[in-house]
C-alpha cells in the first residue's frame, strides 16, 4: 500500500506499526490542511460577517461577492436561512475554523491529543459538514443563489471533515474493517474529489440555461 504526506504520522508509539492509545500525533500533510482550512474558513466567516453587519445598517448595501443573480452574496444574507439559529451563521465558524487553526498550530509545536480529543474534533467537523449540506440545497432549491465566500467554507468543511475521518481510520481511534481501513488510506482521494464533482454538477445543472448564455 503507497502512503502519502497525510499518510504520515508522529506518535508516542515509538517503532510499532499501531500508535499508542494515549496521545496521537498527526502527520505534517494532514497538520498542514488542518491549519488551511481554519485559516480560510475564518476568513470566510469573517469578510460573511462583515457584509451581514454592513447589510443590517444599510439595507440598500451590496456585497463585494454579488456579482449577478445567481452569485448573490446579498441574497443569500438577506434569506431566513442565513441566521438559521437565531443569528448569521458565519459566527458559528468564526468560532470553529480558529478552533481548528489552533489545533494545527499545536500539533506543529509538538502537541500530541488523546482520542476522545480526536473524537471530538469528527463530531465537530461532522456537524459543519452536515449544517454546509443543508446550506447547499438551501442555496441550490430554495434561495436560488449562490455566495463565493459560503463556497470557500464549504470547501473547506468537507476537507477538514474527511481528512479527519481518514486519521482517526488510520489510528484505529475509529474501527473500521481491515479492507475498508486499507482502501481509505490507499486511495483517501477519491472521495472528496467525487464530493467536489457532484456539488459542482448540480450548480451547473441547476442554472444550465443562465451559463449557456455565458458561452
Amino acid at each position: 500500500m503507497t502512503t502519502s504526506a497525510l499518510d504520515e504520522t508522529r506518535t508516542d508509539g515509538g517503532g510499532d506499526e499501531r500508535p499508542a492509545v494515549q496521545e496521537i500525533g498527526a502527520g505534517r500533510g494532514f497538520t498542514w490542511l488542518l491549519a488551511i482550512c481554519g485559516l480560510l474558513g475564518t476568513v470566510a466567516s469573517f469578510v460573511i460577517t462583515d457584509d451581514k453587519f454592513k447589510l443590517l445598517e444599510d439595507p440598500n448595501y451590496t456585497p463585494a461577492c454579488s456579482l449577478n443573480p445567481i452569485i448573490s452574496c446579498g441574497n443569500i444574507m438577506k434569506s431566513d436561512q442565513a441566521h438559521a439559529f437565531g443569528f448569521p451563521n458565519p459566527m458559528i465558524g468564526l468560532i470553529a475554523y480558529p478552533i481548528m487553526l489552533c489545533v494545527a498550530m499545536g500539533i506543529f509545536a509538538g502537541a500530541r491529543y488523546r482520542p476522545w480529543f480526536w473524537l471530538g474534533l469528527q463530531a465537530g467537523t461532522l456537524f459543519g459538514v452536515g449544517f454546509v449540506t443543508w446550506l447547499q440545497y438551501q442555496s441550490l432549491y430554495s434561495i436560488g443563489s449562490l455566495c463565493l465566500w459560503c463556497c470557500l467554507a464549504w470547501t473547506v468543511t468537507i476537507a477538514a471533515f474527511w481528512y479527519t475521518l481518514v486519521h482517526n481510520i488510520k489510528h484505529r481511534i475509529i474501527k473500521v474493517p481491515d479492507g475498508a481501513r486499507s482502501a481509505v488510506l490507499e486511495f483517501h482521494w477519491v472521495v472528496p474529489v467525487l464530493w467536489y464533482g457532484v456539488i459542482i454538477l448540480l450548480i451547473l445543472t441547476r442554472w444550465w440555461s443562465y451559463w449557456k448564455t455565458l458561452v
